[in-house]
């Protein structure tokens, strides 16, 4: 193979791995940011339950003082009743101490179901809490996973930078300057492999001729119609044994 067409291949590797490595950084935030979105969402959780609990603990005391409010009422009607003269009087005092006791027993009936509803509320708040500490265990171990993959990342392109530069060295200035060009127009892909007959970038076909003299790779040949330098790669084009066989007879 021709030296600077083996070399620009090497640096399209590299190149295109330290694409993917920056790629890869760039997005480390928005995960950072997804991590931390479902702990706040986890602590919402809890927040919300606890105020649920809040409110119904709040309504059961109201209850509970309208419940102590008509019993006072009826203490007093029971010490009035000793002192009516008359049986009109005596029967309305009896209605007003059988309105007090229907309004008690239905708060009382409400008090305990505020009751069963705080237990249930209570629960739920433990529940939150539970899945707020698992979430918590999760996110510092997303977090520390996180840290060693953006370390690896930079680690990785700090390697790739080195062996760019390296291999950059030995490349004609003139290749690298068309490789370079390509890049920048191509999105930082400047070197494709054509495969029977077609860039495999493009997907333009090639002349015959020009393929044919691709895959000696004997020289620097770009694409006509993307401008990437082209290589052959006898491996891919090779047929495999099952092709082989069920082309047999």
């Amino acid at each position: 193979m021709h030296a600077d067409l083996e070399r620009v291949i090497a640096l399209q590797r590299l190149d295109s791995a330290a694409q993917d490595a920056q790629r890869r950084l760039a997005e480390e935030p928005d995960r950072l940011k997804a991590i931390e979105g479902r702990l706040d969402a986890a602590k919402q959780s809890v927040a919300a339950a606890k105020a649920r609990l809040a409110d119904s603990q709040t309504a059961r005391r109201n209850l509970e003082k309208e419940v102590a409010v008509h019993q006072a009422r009826l203490s007093k009607f029971r010490d009035q009743l000793m002192a009516v003269k008359t049986n009109v009087e005596y029967q309305a005092m009896q209605k007003e101490m059988a309105f007090a006791q229907n309004e008690v027993k239905t708060i009382e009936d409400s008090v305990l179901e505020r009751m069963l509803e705080g237990d249930e509320l209570s629960a739920a708040v433990k529940r939150a809490e539970g899945e707020l500490a698992a979430e918590q265990k999760s996110a510092d171990t997303d977090r520390r996973a996180l840290a060693g993959d953006v370390e690896a990342l930079r680690t990785s392109l700090e390697k790739i930078r080195t062996e760019r530069a390296s291999l950059v060295k030995d490349i004609d200035p003139q290749v690298l300057a068309i490789y370079d060009l390509v890049a920048r127009r191509r999105h930082g892909i400047a070197v494709a492999e054509a495969r029977d007959g077609v860039c495999t970038i493009c997907h333009v076909r090639l002349r015959p001729q020009v393929f044919n003299t691709i895959r000696r790779n004997d020289m620097i040949i770009q694409c006509d119609s993307c401008q990437r330098i082209l290589y052959f790669s006898p491996a891919a084009a090779a047929p495999t044994p099952d092709s082989v066989s069920q082309s047999t007879p």
